[in-house]
């Protein structure tokens, strides 16, 4: 199955390398470039596209406003792309709002080809991706800094006392291997919880499950 890519970037250059990048590769194929959100969102719409590659900085539409506009289609449309989010170190600060904006996952802007074709397709199947380096030390960061106003924690009262468990863990940025040994069951089983939290949370993907479990207070950082 081939997977449909725009790619969004305010520098033309960037863009394009994105684009020729990911247009080398088997199975994917770029449907459009877009200069600012605005564009991006408008172009979504119209290619629908499985997979949306977002710079975090642009113009017209950052890519959180852009992110956010496209998780919530108009009610004529039911179309919701998954989104990989472009940053760098100097922009950290804006990681953990678009999380909650609905992106699905963060690669580095100094990524190599590989990394991100491996990024777009990982994000395609359904998973969600953090960079190696943006993951336990970044939600511990922007947790912090959350808005105070939380979900209110009875979201949690439909799981199980495992499925509470295994969410903290997730949480803490566990693995599913990692959890397995932490609670001694077997992977498989962890997935399958993992899996049953998401559809009773009504959640798309793990980074959304650990955005939850900070903001409904079940984890804390640096906890």
């Amino acid at each position: 199955m081939t997977i449909s890519v725009l790619v969004a970037d305010d520098q033309a250059m960037v863009r394009a390398g994105f684009a020729a990048v990911l247009a080398a590769q088997p199975g994917i194929d770029v449907v459009g470039q877009a200069a600012d959100g605005a564009e991006a969102v408008e172009l979504a719409r119209e290619l629908r596209p499985d997979v949306v590659v977002m710079d975090v900085r642009m113009p017209q539409l950052n890519g959180i406003e852009a992110t956010r506009a496209l998780q919530t289609p108009p009610r004529s449309s039911d179309y919701v792309p998954r989104v990989l989010m472009l940053t760098t170190f100097d922009i950290d600060e804006y990681v953990y709002e678009a999380l909650r904006a609905g992106a699905s996952g963060f690669l580095l802007k100094d990524a190599t080809p590989d990394e991100l074709t491996a990024a777009v397709r990982i994000v395609a199947a359904g998973d969600a991706l953090l960079a190696p380096s943006v993951t336990r030390r970044l939600i511990e960061d922007f947790t912090r800094s959350a808005p105070p106003a939380r979900p209110s924690a009875t979201r949690l009262n439909d799981l199980t006392e495992r499925e509470r468990e295994v969410l903290t863990l997730v949480g803490r940025g566990m693995s599913n291997s990692e959890i397995a040994a932490a609670l001694f069951i077997a992977e498989q089983t962890v997935k399958t919880h993992v899996s049953k939290i998401l559809q009773k949370l009504g959640l798309r993907d793990r980074v959304h499950a650990v955005v939850l479990a900070y903001d409904t207070g079940l984890v804390h950082p640096g906890g």
